[in-house]
């Protein structure tokens, strides 16, 4: 308990503090604001191995598409994932409930890396465009979008069937998509206290080509991730 509490002091303000200090790139080009969230996914994986002596490993860089647009779809157990994916990957377009948006500082932060926003749940007039907001968005910027297919952090052990909107995405987009398979609930469930001298596993699996139909890509994408997070765990 001492561990998660020296942990979650340290990690918190330095979140804080990163997010202060970055406050004046507010008025300067978007992709110095970017390297704020790189310095985030960092600064999660310094307080990882030295407050917990967590081991991270990346396992699949190869497979990272590097020739072509694509998004990336990632399993998700923790808040791990959302700073430590920006070192990896070049800066992805979140999407993430309007709420967020509203959080001091913070919300200013995510709405100026142009993260998507959505109304969750709801069927609102500013989510009917939404599928035609991503593709505009996809396709102007050089990032690639993230997206969470199983709609919310789960436990480790958890094997929820993937989000529809998964599937429109990539119908929508009509590009490859990049699986990533992630075990860290082991170490940073949603519920309870961190767990210490345990491993973390990022792990980018083989591309799914954009020639599938949107029902054949959800099978393909489930079961690529929950077979490598069966192996990982």
């Amino acid at each position: 308990m001492i561990k998660n509490f020296i942990f979650s002091i340290f990690f918190f303000t330095g979140i804080i503090f990163i997010s202060l200090i970055f406050l004046p790139t507010f008025f300067l080009p978007q992709k110095i604001v970017l390297f704020g969230g790189k310095l985030m996914g960092y600064w999660t994986s310094f307080c990882l191995k030295f407050f917990l002596s967590t081991k991270i490993i990346v396992k699949g860089k190869e497979n990272i598409i590097d020739d072509e647009k694509y998004f990336i779809a990632s399993s998700h157990q923790s808040m791990f994932e959302t700073f430590y994916l920006q070192t990896i990957f070049n800066s992805p377009i979140f999407i993430l409930k309007k709420e967020l948006l509203l959080i001091p500082i913070f919300g200013w932060y995510l709405k100026k890396i142009g993260s998507i926003s959505i109304k969750r749940n709801k069927i609102a007039k500013e989510n009917l465009g939404f599928l035609n907001n991503i593709a505009k968005i996809v396709n102007e910027s050089k990032r690639p979008l993230i997206i969470f297919p199983q709609g919310t952090r789960v436990l480790p052990n958890e094997r929820p069937p993937f989000k529809k909107g998964a599937s429109r995405i990539y119908e929508e987009l009509k590009i490859a998509c990049q699986p990533v398979a992630i075990n860290s609930g082991y170490v940073w469930p949603k519920m309870g206290p961190k767990i210490s001298n345990r491993t973390i596993t990022i792990s980018i699996l083989k591309p799914i080509s954009s020639s599938h139909s949107k029902e054949e890509f959800i099978k393909i994408l489930e079961n690529s991730i929950y077979s490598e997070l069966n192996l990982l765990n």
